[in-house]
């Protein structure tokens, strides 16, 4: 255990420590999804970055999850956004600016409201999965059907 300071300190570590999730998961999400969409495969991409700079624990235990499609809540998404809420609103307590953060949580909204509040954090690749002009993916689709009708950066079919 590391003592991080006064009362209060230790609540600000766990928001910190939530915001690092949150935006290595979206990260994450993203670059499968480059990888997808470019024709190489997710897996291969992961098992070559996951030794480098790229490499976290956040990595090893999410993006399997991710290609498995294994939803199954360990860290649901309702969760983890009242986690962000609560770091936000910590920011503008003490003037930290969060864009990454409240975009990440507009995404995880965006999810919930399409009924995937209960699902693992990990879900949050589907919203990348389900963006963008073309929704066909040779190797990722298996994100509920109906999942984000609108959200920030989704455009109208």
């Amino acid at each position: 255990m590391v003592h991080t300071g006064e009362i209060g300190a230790g609540n600000v570590t766990k928001l910190a420590n939530q915001v690092i999730v949150a935006l290595n998961i979206a990260a994450m999400s993203e670059a499968l999804t480059l990888a997808t969409k470019a024709g190489v495969n997710p897996d291969l991409v992961y098992q070559a970055i996951r030794g480098g700079l790229a490499g976290s624990t956040v990595l090893d235990a999410k993006a399997p999850m991710v290609m498995d499609r294994n939803f199954k809540p360990g860290f649901r998404i309702d969760l983890h956004i009242k986690d962000l809420a609560n770091a936000l609103d910590t920011s503008h307590g003490v003037g930290a600016q969060l864009p990454l953060t409240a975009a990440v949580m507009e995404m995880m909204q965006a999810l919930r409201a399409d009924g995937l509040g209960t699902a693992d954090h990990s879900a949050l690749a589907c919203y990348y999965e389900k963006t963008g002009e073309s929704r066909s993916y040779s190797l990722m689709t298996s994100c509920p059907d109906g999942v984000l009708q609108s959200g920030p950066g989704i455009q109208a079919e």
